[in-house]
């Protein structure tokens, strides 16, 4: 059964969206790509306390992560805001935690300030490992093609050997047939040449299809400008409420069983000259006074041909996302169409 989002608007109002007239699908999905993920990093976590270290720093329950199933996750402060937004998977004898490159320095930082007398080690392996991504209709045919098997299941995951020479394949969530491989830089070189990586596609339309897929981030313009709840983590399996403590696990648990979400994070479309980026302010009559009520998490072109659309989230008031205009950048820019999640959810209940 799917968690149920609670109180977020999972139908907009028409009256309250531009008019775009008649809306294209989505561009970006329509051939298969494949392409280096030059934005991610990973951290290794090894040692016999390696599991119970992280259980304690990480709103997910790492137990839950397994050699055939990965996680998201977040790191929070101890007032429960989010420093980093994670994906977790396990290989050889390690667990990993992909994140953005620009928190990959300060996270690890951060995590070795708590490891005190716990038998564990933590490491940038990126010198080891290379990364690449595969979307699109025919991305399963092509993974199967070259490594023999891929996983069935979203959050799915299967190694080609039992140690690390192998490569690590993971099946991400999302409407878009998407792919992640994880393996040493040799073996990655030989797939993405194989696979036909195209050094002419940037990191953009992966970004758009990790858009598409609602997948939550965090970059150094919003470190702990959200709870974890706000960025839909609660909902795609990212928080557990059963583990027990961890940094920032009294704010996140009181939010939950306490409080009431006002914020949440949405899809839109927008057209704009100007490019969004995170952290820009989203902002609704209905709050009236210039009050911003919104920030943008992630935006990425919607297509390398289309210069001006982009396809966006942004975590937003609830109220005005159901009854009100959104605009980006200033109260009369931009208008923000807001478009479904791809994960299900309840509505208000």
């Amino acid at each position: 059964m799917k968690q149920q989002l609670g109180d977020f608007p999972h139908a907009i109002d028409s009256d309250s969206t531009a008019d775009f007239g008649e809306l294209e699908p989505w561009t970006v999905t329509k051939d298969t790509v494949g392409n280096e993920l030059y934005d991610a990093s990973l951290i290794a976590v090894r040692g016999p306390d390696a599991d119970s270290f992280l259980q304690g720093q990480l709103t997910c329950d790492v137990r839950e992560v397994t050699l055939e199933h990965s996680l998201p996750g977040a790191y929070c402060s101890p007032k429960g805001r989010v420093l980093a937004c994670l994906r977790l998977f396990r290989r050889g004898d390690a667990v990993y935690l992909e994140l953005p490159r620009d928190l990959a320095q300060p996270t690890l930082e951060r995590l070795s300030k708590y490891v005190l007398r716990a038998k564990v080690t933590l490491e940038d392996a990126c010198d080891r490992l290379a990364s690449f991504g595969v979307a699109g209709p025919k991305a399963a045919a092509l993974v199967m093609e070259r490594l023999g098997a891929i996983p069935e299941a979203e959050n799915g995951v299967i190694h080609t050997a039992e140690d690390e020479s192998g490569i690590t394949v993971i099946r991400l969530p999302g409407l878009t047939p998407r792919f992640e491989l994880h393996g040493p830089v040799e073996a990655m070189q030989a797939i993405n040449k194989a696979l036909g990586g195209d050094p002419g596609i940037d990191g953009e339309r992966w970004a758009a299809l990790e858009i598409l897929a609602g997948r939550p981030a965090v970059y150094p313009q919003t470190v702990e400008a959200f709870v974890p709840q706000m960025l839909n983590l609660d909902v795609l399996g990212g928080i557990s409420f059963q583990k027990g403590c961890y940094v920032g696990q009294e704010v996140v648990a009181r939010t939950h069983y306490l409080g009431k979400i006002k914020r949440r994070m949405v899809l839109a479309r927008v057209d704009s000259a100007r490019a969004p980026w995170p952290g820009d302010s989203v902002f609704s009559a209905q709050a009236g006074d210039g009050q911003i009520v919104g920030q943008v998490v992630h935006a990425a072109r919607e297509c390398p041909e289309r210069h001006s659309r982009y396809v966006a989230l942004a975590v937003v008031r609830i109220d005005c996302a159901e009854s009100g205009t959104l605009h980006l950048f200033s109260p009369d820019g931009p208008t923000l169409r807001l478009e479904p999640l791809p994960y299900g959810f309840s509505g208000t209940d």
